[in-house]
């Protein structure tokens, strides 16, 4: 089971799109290092020289619309942010997330509380979230055991490439 995730909310309204997650000019950028330094650019250009690694993003409903940018949770996972927090996801988004490694969580009472700047604990095996700052606790709904192994390997790839020389 992963551990627990802890950093300071940067906090972001309705229908946060991938155009704005990585703008398409960085598509392009294979280097995930690379094309994390521009991760919210198109709607927060400072959110990178802001955030601090294991920071998190919280959101309020329909994070990652938009178009199907499979390098948006890419680019957020290589910002250093370790997971983000919205009332709900876009369906794609939300897949591409889990399939690259990014933990996400769904919980309203989370975001209609947390403030930008509050530090939080994730316990993401049980959904636990903690703000530090307030001293309240929310959930989220827990992933089934195989996404949350899933999500341990780093995405899909590596638990796939782990199953497969467990079983050779």
């Amino acid at each position: 089971m992963q551990a627990s995730l802890r950093g300071h909310a940067h906090k972001y309204g309705k229908n946060v799109d991938t155009d704005v997650i990585i703008p398409g000019k960085y598509c392009n950028i294979i280097d995930i290092a690379e094309l994390g330094k521009h991760a919210m650019e198109g709607l927060d250009p400072e959110y990178t020289s802001r955030m601090k690694p294991g920071d998190v993003i919280v959101a309020d409903s329909n994070f990652g619309c938009g178009s199907s940018r499979e390098v948006a949770p890419i680019a957020i996972k290589g910002s250093g942010t370790s997971a983000v927090i919205a009332k709900s996801f876009a369906r794609i988004f939300y897949r591409n997330a889990l399939n690259i490694g990014l933990p996400i969580f769904e919980s309203p009472e989370a975001v209609d509380a947390v403030e930008s700047g509050d530090e939080l604990e994730i316990e993401p095996a049980g959904g636990v979230i903690r703000n530090l700052t307030k001293n309240e606790t929310y959930t989220a709904a827990a992933f089934p055991p195989f996404m949350q192994s899933l999500i341990d390997a780093g995405g899909l790839q590596p638990y796939v490439e782990r199953r497969l020389a467990e079983k050779a």
